[in-house]
């Protein structure tokens, strides 16, 4: 397939990278020249790290690479694409007009989607003359693509659905379909354990490193929440607390320890400060003391009370 993917952050980047070791011809769009070469040499270097760390063979490294190209056109970039893809913009106002200037750039086939989880699908397939193209694809965090979420909006016919889903077939990792709604399935699964894990923290239930290593280990869990909360991003985190808190219901409202840390710009692995003390990119502590447990000074008592 051809694939155009709008948008040279890191959402792009991994879209890109996915799509071209599964076989796809793909045209990286920025408007700004000299971002796009930037993320294309960092998708080479990516590669490159994966042919040395021998999980790519040269000769894959080599055609993922062929099959990257970067335009600052946004009709070149779209003009003979399967499916465009979004990625840059959140705001669903703003995805009605992207999605409005891209419609007849592209043919009747062609799949329109986005790769936000925070913008109304269906809201900005209101803006298309065809809105039955429109769904969202959604890439959660993990850079290894193992998952993508088929979001369906209210216009998306089955057709789109079922052409989608072909697409996702072959990138690596698995695919679930969800209905359009803020944040998806995914996010709200990792907020909704994040600002439980900040609520244990802030009531004193267990500190950072506790709560962390009770997922990894008791559950399998590769990261805990409040590390992954750092390296996502606390402002961005509070960001998307308070838009789902408005939208779903106050179970997604920022605690306060979130709100404080942001405010004193302790955001997480980028400030150096969040839930942990952050060097060379890596947790080295807790940014918290551990929580206060009452303790008795004297022994033990006797169960059985005192015997005369």
């Amino acid at each position: 397939m051809d694939i155009a993917v709008l948008g040279a952050d890191s959402v792009g980047r991994v879209v890109a990278r996915l799509c071209s070791l599964s076989g796809d011809e793909v045209r990286l769009h920025s408007h700004d020249a000299t971002i796009v070469m930037d993320s294309i040499d960092v998708v080479e270097r990516e590669l490159d790290d994966a042919q040395a760390a021998g999980e790519l063979d040269e000769s894959a490294r080599d055609d993922a690479i062929d099959r990257l190209e970067a335009t600052t056109g946004l009709e070149a970039a779209v003009s003979d694409a399967d499916v465009v893809i979004e990625t840059t913009t959140a705001d669903t106002t703003a995805l009605q007009e992207r999605f409005a200037e891209v419609e007849p750039l592209v043919g009747r086939e062609t799949l329109i989607t986005t790769a936000s989880p925070l913008s109304s699908i269906t809201a900005a397939a209101a803006g298309l003359r065809h809105p039955d193209r429109a769904l969202g694809l959604h890439f959660p965090q993990r850079s290894d693509g193992a998952l993508v979420e088929v979001v369906v909006a209210e216009q998306t016919t089955m057709d789109a659905v079922q052409r989608a889903e072909r697409f996702v077939d072959g990138l690596p990792g698995e695919w679930i379909r969800v209905r359009d709604g803020p944040g998806n399935a995914s996010m709200r699964l990792a907020l909704a354990l994040e600002v439980e894990a900040m609520r244990m923290v802030e009531t004193h239930v267990a500190d950072v490193e506790a709560i962390d290593v009770a997922l990894k280990q008791g559950y399998g869990s590769e990261v805990g929440p409040l590390e992954r909360a750092d390296r996502a991003g606390l402002a961005e985190r509070l960001e998307t607390l308070e838009y789902l808190a408005d939208e779903v219901g106050p179970r997604f409202s920022p605690p306060e320890i979130l709100v404080s840390l942001v405010s004193a710009g302790n955001t997480g692995v980028d400030a150096g400060e969040g839930f942990y003390v952050w060097e060379g990119g890596e947790p080295t502590e807790s940014a918290f003391q551990d929580p206060t447990v009452p303790r008795r000074e004297e022994g033990l008592d006797d169960p059985a009370g005192e015997r005369q």
